[in-house]
């Protein structure tokens, strides 16, 4: 015999909770099987008014979020799974807005050089890699960042084949906006002192003239099209790879910046199998050869809501690092230069009409001021001659930014997605290509904030450790994990733990257009949340990062318990 739930809580009770509240306090042998109640738990949410909410038990039935308030709702829930939360934090899962899944597992797969502190010591551990993996035809790696190493130049192909000069070497940049290739594979390239750099792209060349082994941006193509294409056995193995280290970190959505049509059926198909285990909001490659029949076939959601395929990826520019961010004065530590711009107007003009045509949000790479201005200008055109604005369109990064365009993105309705660690990686090196004057739009949360738009985070992973503690932590310390610099970089543009938490929940799934379904845990969205070993609206904002998730849960199902 079902109980009667008894209901003591100050929220309003709206139609859809009276509603799903009968579902639990009927007699269906069905919906009472199914009811878990987690209590005893401090539990922190956003409503759909973007209002932060606590709360100390949840009531979970197939799969969604009935209710949550005090103890006393689950007084009579007496066929309902009671779980005591141990008085752990309870969020809302994570949202990471920017990020690249296969990339991820293929990089979890590969050797990663984050740590390296010079060029010669990558080159022996990448020698060490190559030998204890005789049977890869391709050496692959990622993660190497020549800012923070010794004379801060960028490596040669010739260091790589002191060490392994029969075997081909690819080795992208942190920020994937350069690569380092060893004399091999650019033969294999049929790269020479000959060779042309492409439009949106550059071949570093030495003094004679010669390719240095360094590719930056649209040049990086010339070695990755002779570079066999992953089989489906490695893109399953990299999904899984991926799926598995973002649950540990409490990410369950994520927006995939720059999906192939193989990865978008791949991932369609999965999420109907009911086998695809994190949410994925998919940003379909804008230079894809089938990017027109994807875009014919309109909108993709599952009902699970397990995959989303309404975004197209373009790029402006390049990444800072690198010097391939678009700006509109030269760098200022490389005279007369001013980036690169990876996609003319005749080309971004195109895709705006036939994404907004097919009902696509369009979410535009862009880092340098000169990039967003182009991205906003586009947006600006497209709106006066198509439309579109319903579609939350998305400026990915909006990294460096003009002082005088910043307004534009409310007033154009654009969303700015970004990246907090970006500027705590960056710190070390933004002034000396910016200047003093462009920092002052750069990385500009808090002016973003304080103007009414919605920010929406991520990690951009792999170039950034996707744990989203760290993000939180960037963003409301403006410091490394060391507490450096003592008072923050630009403390200014700082964010409150609230602000950036709400940025890596409801902000960032309202960016998907999936507000009504995940971001909260308000009554009818999907049970999707994680528990951790600290209370991050308690702690000193220098102890964010250091958060451990303890529990994952993605439809009311636990999907990882930490070891």
């Amino acid at each position: 015999m079902c109980g009667k739930l008894k209901i003591h809580t100050t929220r309003v009770l709206t139609p859809i909770l009276v509603f799903l509240i009968g579902l639990i306090s009927g007699c269906s042998e069905h919906n009472s099987s199914t009811t878990t109640v987690i209590t005893n738990i401090n539990g922190y949410s956003f409503n759909n008014d973007r209002e932060l909410e606590r709360f100390t038990t949840l009531v979970i039935d197939s799969g969604k979020v009935v209710v949550s308030g005090d103890r006393s709702i689950a007084e009579s829930l007496t066929d309902a799974e009671i779980i005591d939360g141990q008085g752990q934090t309870l969020l809302p899962g994570i949202t990471d807005a920017h990020g690249h899944v296969s990339s991820l597992g293929y990089t979890l797969l590969q050797i990663d050089l984050r740590d390296t502190t010079s060029a010669d010591q990558a080159a022996k551990e990448i020698a060490q890699y190559a030998e204890q993996k005789p049977f890869l035809n391709w050496i692959r790696g990622r993660g190497w960042n020549q800012v923070l190493w010794p004379g801060k130049q960028f490596p040669s192909a010739q260091t790589l084949d002191e060490l392994i000069p029969d075997r081909p070497i690819w080795l992208e940049r942190i920020d994937g906006h350069a690569g380092w290739a060893n004399s091999k594979a650019l033969a294999l390239a049929g790269i020479n002192a000959n060779t042309i750099s492409p439009p949106g792209g550059e071949i570093l060349r030495d003094s004679k003239g010669q390719p240095t082994g360094i590719l930056i941006d649209n040049a990086m193509g010339l070695i990755n099209q002779v570079i066999p294409a992953p089989s489906s056995e490695e893109l399953a193995a990299a999904l899984e790879a991926a799926t598995n280290h973002l649950l540990s970190l409490g990410i369950t959505s994520t927006h995939d910046a720059g999906v192939s049509a193989t990865e978008h059926r791949f991932y369609s198909s999965l999420a109907q199998q009911k086998k695809l285990g994190i949410r994925l909001y998919s940003m379909i490659s804008s230079t894809d050869p089938e990017l027109g029949s994807i875009l014919a076939a309109g909108p993709t959601v599952d009902d699970n809501d397990l995959y989303s395929a309404r975004s197209v990826k373009v790029y402006t520019d390049g990444a800072l690092g690198s010097r391939g961010a678009a700006l509109l004065e030269p760098y200022s530590d490389r005279a007369g230069h001013r980036g690169l711009l990876l996609t003319s107007q005749e080309q971004l003009r195109s895709i705006f009409s036939d994404a907004i045509g097919a009902g696509f949000q369009v979410a535009i790479h862009a880092i340098g001021d000169q990039g967003n201005r182009i991205g906003l200008d586009e947006v600006e055109h497209a709106y006066a001659t198509i439309g579109g604005r319903e579609l939350r369109h998305r400026m990915e990064h909006s990294q460096v930014v003009a002082l005088e365009d910043i307004p534009r993105f409310k007033a154009l309705d654009v969303i700015p997605s970004m990246q907090p660690t970006h500027a705590t990686s960056d710190m070390n090196m933004a002034e000396d290509r910016l200047g003093k004057e462009r920092l002052k739009g750069a990385y500009a949360w808090r002016t973003f904030v304080d103007q009414g738009s919605r920010l929406a985070s991520g990690s951009d992973f792999p170039i950034e450790l996707a744990n989203p503690f760290h993000g939180l932590h960037s963003a409301v310390t403006r410091q490394s994990q060391k507490n450096q610099p003592v008072e923050g970089w630009i403390p200014e543009e700082s964010l409150s733990i609230e602000e950036a938490l709400r940025s890596f929940t409801i902000d960032a799934a309202w960016a998907a257009h999936q507000e009504t379904v995940l971001g909260g845990l308000d009554p009818g969205k999907w049970a999707d949340f994680i528990l951790i070993d600290q209370d991050i609206f308690k702690v000193s904002g220098e102890e964010l990062w250091k958060t451990q998730v303890n529990q994952t849960w993605i439809a009311g199902e636990l999907v990882y318990q930490r070891p």
